[in-house]
């Protein structure tokens, strides 16, 4: 049960609130939630939002949504989780139509250069921050500072998969797991979860049956088929999914590779998943394919299209299996494998941290492979932002040596990033 449970309409506030300000990504978002529920209002402890957040990585999907959406149901059931997961990607939704729309018209455009280049800054001292406080309550013998280790590596000098990277936590946690006897203690009843898990599927599933029953075999209809199915093979974020999309919009016509990266690049730096990605391409590619005077509509259904299907799905994967998950994670085997799963998770958070701050600072490099296995990214010294490390240094001293509030922090790195560009440095 919740530590202080809150009422629904503070709720609410505090869901917008993450939703506006989610910037860099899953680590970012993460610890985002952490502060937020944790932290500030002690609505659950970290011993439960570390099992959620152990859940949520085993799941395909933006897991930071799925954790946002777990919390929520956690408080208030249902409406609560609806809410939670809804309000965390809504902001960056309209704000990634918005882009995607005057993409479309004007292209590539650096108006906002000095404004994102300081929200990225922030970003990389929140997740270091965030870094260091999950992984304290995380790691708490050396067999879960083994996993998290090896986890980092993996992902950052190796091309194993995440899926196998989790997954071998997992079995490890329950091959070590001790019975220790204990009696488990109660979890949360069942009532319901079959009729809710029948309506959150037919409600995914909608969209794209009206799609092909009244334009069969038309963009938006294949759009729907192909976020719908990425939606359920995407394990290990939005780059693994990307990989997969990339195809699948070079054999349907939609984007060209440069138009990805541009999306790509959109989408870091606005709230909400990473995934919202998707949103741009369907988008950009449903208006790249219209007739012109169907173009603008079709393009805002592209894009609809893209968040219905690819974010639908995780209140599926909540309702429908948050209830078994209370139950069956309580028991010691389970439950050990989990915690296993939350050390590789610091290792995760861990490695995105580093592609992150690695693309800020630097403005090229190349990837070193060796064998086909061994992975190491080698930026380009020369290239180096001083903008960039200015700005990043400024946030990690206002992030570790102050007690600023969040968007107190932000103005002010937004303000230096605007006065470095007036000045000529940016």
């Amino acid at each position: 049960m919740s530590v202080n449970p809150p009422s629904f309409a503070r709720a609410l506030r505090v869901w917008l609130k993450i939703g506006l300000l989610g910037f860099g990504g899953p680590a970012g978002q993460i610890a985002l939630l952490h502060k937020e529920v944790v932290e500030n209002h002690a609505w659950v402890d970290d011993a439960e939002f570390a099992r959620a957040l152990s859940f949520c990585m085993l799941l395909p999907g933006p897991e930071a949504q799925q954790l946002a959406t777990w919390l929520g149901w956690r408080l208030h059931g249902i409406r609560g989780g609806v809410a939670a997961g809804l309000l965390f990607v809504l902001p960056g939704l309209l704000v990634m139509l918005g882009l995607s729309a005057l993409y479309v018209v004007h292209g590539r455009s650096d108006w906002a250069g000095p404004v994102l280049l300081s929200l990225k800054a922030a970003v990389v001292a929140l997740v270091l921050q965030a870094l260091l406080k999950i992984g304290r309550r995380a790691i708490k013998d050396r067999l879960a500072a083994f996993v998290c280790g090896a986890a980092f590596a993996l992902l950052a000098f190796t091309r194993v998969p995440f899926p196998l990277v989790v997954l071998a936590a997992g079995v490890l946690g329950w091959a070590s797991a001790k019975d220790t006897g204990e009696p488990v203690s109660p979890a949360a009843p069942l009532n319901g979860q079959r009729r809710t898990a029948l309506a959150c599927l037919a409600l995914w599933l909608a969209p794209i049956g009206l799609a092909w029953l009244v334009a069969p075999g038309s963009t938006l209809a294949w759009m729907g088929l192909a976020f719908g199915g990425l939606a359920v093979i995407s394990f290990g974020g939005a780059y693994a999914a990307l990989a997969y999309l990339g195809q699948a919009a070079s054999a349907f016509g939609w984007l060209s590779a440069s138009q990805m990266l541009d999306g790509l690049g959109l989408a870091e730096t606005t709230p909400g998943p990473l995934i919202l990605v998707f949103v741009f391409v369907g988008f950009v590619g449903a208006f790249q394919t219209a007739a012109p005077q169907w173009a603008w509509l079709l393009g805002l259904l592209g894009g609809l299209m893209a968040a219905w299907t690819t974010f639908a799905p995780s209140f599926l994967w909540i309702f429908a299996g948050g209830p078994l998950f209370e139950r069956w994670g309580r028991r010691p085997r389970p439950a050990r494998a989990l915690a296993l799963i939350s050390a590789a998770a610091v290792g995760v958070i861990g490695q995105l941290a580093l592609w992150f701050a690695l693309h800020l600072l630097f403005r090229a490099g190349h990837t070193l492979e060796v064998a086909g296995v061994l992975r190491l990214m080698l930026p380009d010294p020369a290239t180096l932002d001083y903008a960039a490390l200015g700005l990043t240094g400024l946030a990690l001293a206002l992030v570790f040596a102050t007690r600023l509030p969040m968007l107190a922090m932000i103005a002010v790195l937004v303000a230096a990033g605007v006065a470095l560009k007036v000045v000529g440095l940016s």
